[in-house]
């Protein structure tokens, strides 16, 4: 069971980030011979959260333990999905620039992921996903910023093509929904950005979830470092985003986008972080799981906004306010107390971690 749980998106409920890979690695190995498959998957997720010099050390027998997976047709499509999210990561941490073992394995995982592009017993969004491991597989080596990166023109004319066919072929709205957020990143890591706002902005007519087009948009325009474009954009996704998780999720994104691209607008991030806790005081359950990890998100924030103490007054306001909203809360509502701890997190000096 643990081999199939989404690691990636616990956002620390189980275990914290930079204890994940030890953990996997020790479910790993404690697989008995018959569950091959589930310690495979744990191994790959393992090398997945192991990227930038944490977690496990690859030895010889892990990395012929992949490339037979890569090279299998049938175990690489059991294990599609981490295959296709995590090739850069697992490439990386198994075969080093420039060693023997790199080129091999990046031949063997690209024609793994050709493979999976193939598979029409995959959904469109799968198969467009093992293309743009493919894509992350050629930037492999570049900054992670980098805008324009030098494909190879085949690789290029190809996900512009399979882009284009996405967009003029799915006529499903559910099914456009996934497909073109996800063709629209191909054309941005691809160096297409341009490309890339023209498709989700030809969307957003069409698309029942604007607000997730329009937070791609954001963050295209971030990258490109228009801030203004930038924050516009995260505005109006907040403004579009329906149900109460939803709502605060988003004015958490744009919450922290304010703070970290327009830190000087306090009048903005005030009214923003109020009108935030506003929404968190009117619906039920906002101090659980998802919606908590927001507003812990948000206090988080302003709290590094005001490390200084040059939006003092600012974040005593806003303090009052969210007190105001803990205060509506039941006294054996466990919700209480995780808005309190919220509250109290305004009070203390931002730490380094707080503060990224």
């Amino acid at each position: 069971m643990l081999a199939f749980y989404s690691w990636d998106t616990d956002e620390q409920q189980l275990v914290p980030a930079h204890e994940r890979p030890a953990l996997l690695a020790t479910l790993a190995a404690a697989c008995p011979p018959s569950e091959r498959e589930a310690a495979t998957r744990l191994w790959l997720k393992t090398l997945a959260a192991s990227d930038e010099g944490q977690g496990v050390k690859p030895d010889a027998a892990l990395r012929e333990r992949v490339l037979k997976v890569l090279k299998d047709p049938v175990a690489s499509r059991q294990q599609m999905d981490v295959l296709t999210n995590s090739p850069a990561e697992i490439t990386r941490v198994l075969a080093a620039k420039g060693s023997p073992e790199r080129a091999p394995l990046l031949a063997a995982f690209d024609a793994s992921l050709k493979r999976l592009q193939r598979d029409t017993t995959l959904s469109r969004a799968d198969r467009m996903t093992a293309l743009l491991g493919r894509v992350e597989l050629a930037r492999l080596d570049l900054p992670e910023d980098a805008k324009a990166p030098k494909l190879d023109a085949a690789l290029a004319k190809e996900l512009r093509d399979e882009a284009a066919r996405a967009d003029r072929e799915i006529r499903d709205g559910y099914e456009r929904q996934a497909v073109i957020t996800t063709a629209a990143q191909l054309l941005e890591r691809g160096g297409f950005v341009a490309e890339s706002d023209a498709l989700l902005k030809a969307n957003l007519s069409k698309s029942h979830s604007p607000y997730y087009l329009m937070s791609q948009l954001a963050g295209n325009a971030r990258r490109r470092g228009d801030s203004d474009a930038a924050l516009s954009w995260y505005a109006q996704a907040w403004d579009k985003s329906v149900g109460p998780a939803t709502r605060l999720q988003w004015g958490a994104s744009y919450l922290g986008a304010l703070v970290d691209l327009a830190p000087k607008d306090a009048a903005r991030i005030e009214q923003t972080a109020a009108r935030i806790f506003d929404e968190a005081g009117q619906a039920q359950g906002s101090f659980y799981e998802r919606s908590a990890r927001s507003l812990q998100r948000v206090s988080a924030k302003l709290q590094s906004w005001n490390a200084d103490g040059a939006h003092a007054a600012s974040v005593q306001r806003l303090q009052a306010r969210l007190d105001a909203v803990c205060g509506k809360l039941d006294t054996a509502d466990a919700q209480r107390a995780t808005c309190q701890g919220f509250s109290d997190t305004l009070r203390k000096p931002a730490t380094k971690k707080s503060a990224s």
